[in-house]
């Protein structure tokens, strides 16, 4: 009885379950789109144009394939299936291409009606190079990597106005089939008519992007913010780097694992050009000194209030974004009855990749004499704002300075801002008279004929005699001990370097120099060999002969290797810490052999 009641509710279930799958394909949305088998081919090479859909549709009309010659298609491909009562479509309509020339292709739209509506793909674009040897096989190492690695500079806007800041960013894009084991710049651009700050980076960091809509992995390489010093269309110089690279191969090792091929391709970011534009003529006010951005100006004093004689400091300031390090502050003008001294210079400004920011400050020491009222009169600044692309004038207020006490001058000067003529002192203050009995009296003469500072001038010379024969005698003896003093200078820089090494673990190439010299002057003081006589085949039999131990030379020379091996592969910090330990082990063990 229970095997028929079972048998129903399975059938049951296989029903709803088959009444309920295309209500869940109804809520997929619909796709239609053109995959192309690769995108950069020769002249001579095929290409396979795939357009794709996800539901049944009538009604295709492909584009017109223009610069193509069709030599196969369409052909059709359906494909369905049910996965956990999920339903999922398939249908493609295939072409076999053949380029027609060489340069930049577009295939254009393709279109396909689906319950009712129309749906179009997206143009794309092939480029079509020189004829390949090989036109059918599989794409060479050295193709992969060109398809594979791009490097491009952005730039943060192509027109910018005189001296107002342009940022450009440096990033490698790698596919993610590929891996980069090292790259080195070859040729840094030149900032010819820019005034240029690179922004330092840290470290290197990989992120996920897009290039020409496909995913990529990037680093940031290089940024540095520019400013243009000329109008017109000024050239930014390419960056070039040689990158070292991993490329996956249609080959496979024995146990199915993709072998990969190494690499190395110089890659370019290209030249770029922008545009200047010079700062407007309409509007510029008077004793503008080039300011560009958004900034506020100003002027103040430590004190408003003192006495004659006594020192106050007036700092002309302009602060905000802009080229801050690019113009000349507003020179203050001052009563003459006021002593100025020429004024210190100070800024506090940071860069960052959106330009510069901060302050610059010029600082007066002024130094009032007599008693009043002295004006410091109102300054104007100028600049030009890029963002309203107007030239806005800043004024500071009039500060007036009440000097209290002190020498009283003929004539005050009015606080009017007017520049008096500098008038005479009153006298009684400012003469001085000189003593004319200073009480001076006459010295008793002695003779310098048989003193003893007579003596002393006769016969110091004679001493000195032997003193100069012992040091004469010990120099000819260092002098004749040659190898020994350059055995000790070896010692000094053999423990110099290995030092210096020390400090540099994680900087791969300086590390690595420094390490090398430590080993070479060991060496030479030790075994007493040049520079020309140093190669392993010579350093390995000289040790022999000195009875060293073979796990020990081998130590040495497997440390020189690593040496060698650092300037063209990439080596990790624990590498490093490794190689430094092993040479103190090394040249523990010699000391001890030797």
């Amino acid at each position: 009885m229970r095997a028929p009641g079972l048998h129903i509710f399975m059938l049951l279930c296989l029903a709803l379950s088959a009444a309920n799958a295309p209500a869940q394909d109804s809520r997929q949305s619909v796709t239609f789109e053109l995959e192309l088998s690769k995108e950069r081919l020769g002249v001579n090479e095929r290409l396979t144009a795939d357009f794709v859909m996800n539901r049944d549709g009538d009604n295709f009309i492909p584009p017109a394939f223009d610069g193509f010659r069709v030599l196969m298609g369409p052909s059709q491909a359906i494909s369905s299936s049910w996965i956990n009562g999920v339903r999922s479509y398939s249908k493609t309509y295939s072409y076999v291409l053949q380029p027609l020339s060489k340069g930049q292709l577009t295939i254009g739209q393709a279109s396909i009606e689906i319950e009712g509506n129309t749906y179009k793909t997206s143009p794309k674009k092939v480029t079509v190079t020189d004829a390949v040897s090989n036109p059918n096989g599989a794409p060479s190492v050295d193709q992969i990597a060109d398809e594979s690695l791009h490097l491009v500079a952005e730039v943060s806007r192509a027109d910018p106005y005189l001296n107002e800041p342009v940022s450009v960013v440096y990033k490698l894009y790698v596919s993610p089939s590929v891996n980069v084991s090292n790259f080195r710049p070859l040729d840094n651009p030149k900032y010819n008519n820019f005034w240029s700050q690179d922004i330092p980076l840290t470290r290197y960091q990989v992120e996920e992007g897009l290039f020409e809509g496909k995913p990529y992995r990037y680093v940031i390489l290089k940024r540095v913010v520019l400013y243009p010093q000329k109008s017109g269309a000024l050239e930014i110089e390419p960056l070039a780097l040689d990158v070292s690279l991993e490329v996956p191969t249609e080959k496979v090792d024995f146990f199915g694992n993709r072998i990969y091929g190494r690499a190395n391709k110089v890659v370019s970011a290209g030249q770029r050009t922008i545009q200047v534009r010079p700062l407007p003529e309409a509007g510029k006010p008077e004793g503008f000194s080039g300011a560009v951005g958004e900034f506020t100006f100003g002027v103040t004093t430590t004190k408003e209030v003192l006495n004659a004689s006594e020192s106050l400091q007036a700092r002309v300031s302009v602060s905000g974004k802009g080229n801050l390090k690019l113009f000349q502050l507003p020179r203050l003008t001052l009563p003459s009855s006021l002593e100025v001294y020429e004024p210190e210079f100070s800024e506090s400004v940071r860069t960052t990749i959106a330009g510069m920011q901060g302050s610059v400050t010029e600082e007066y020491t002024i130094v009032p004499s007599f008693q009043g009222k002295y004006p410091i009169p109102s300054l104007s600044f100028s600049y030009f704002n890029p963002k309203t692309e107007q030239y806005e004038v800043l004024r500071s207020e009039e500060i007036t300075i009440n000097v209290e006490e002190g020498p009283v001058a003929a004539v005050t000067p009015p606080a009017t801002g007017q520049e008096p003529a500098r008038q005479a002192v009153q006298a009684g203050e400012q003469f001085y008279f000189l003593k004319l009995r200073p009480g001076l009296q006459a010295r008793q003469w002695t003779p310098f004929f048989g003193s003893v500072s007579h003596l002393a001038w006769l016969l110091g010379p004679l001493l000195l005699i032997p003193l100069f024969l012992v040091l004469r005698k010990k120099q000819k003896e260092r002098e004749a001990d040659f190898e020994g003093m350059r055995i000790k200078k070896a010692n000094r820089l053999s423990r110099k370097y290995l030092s210096r090494a020390k400090t540099a673990l994680g900087d791969k190439e300086a590390f690595y120099v420094a390490l090398e010299k430590a080993l070479h002057n060991y060496l030479k003081a030790k075994l007493s060999i040049e520079t020309s006589e140093f190669s392993k085949d010579k350093i390995h039999s000289l040790l022999s002969e000195k009875k060293v131990k073979e796990p020990t030379i081998a130590g040495f020379v497997s440390l020189l290797e690593n040496c060698e091996r650092a300037r063209y592969s990439p080596f990790s910090q624990v590498q490093m810490e490794q190689d430094y330990q092993k040479a103190g082990e090394v040249i523990t063990a010699l000391d001890k052999e030797l």
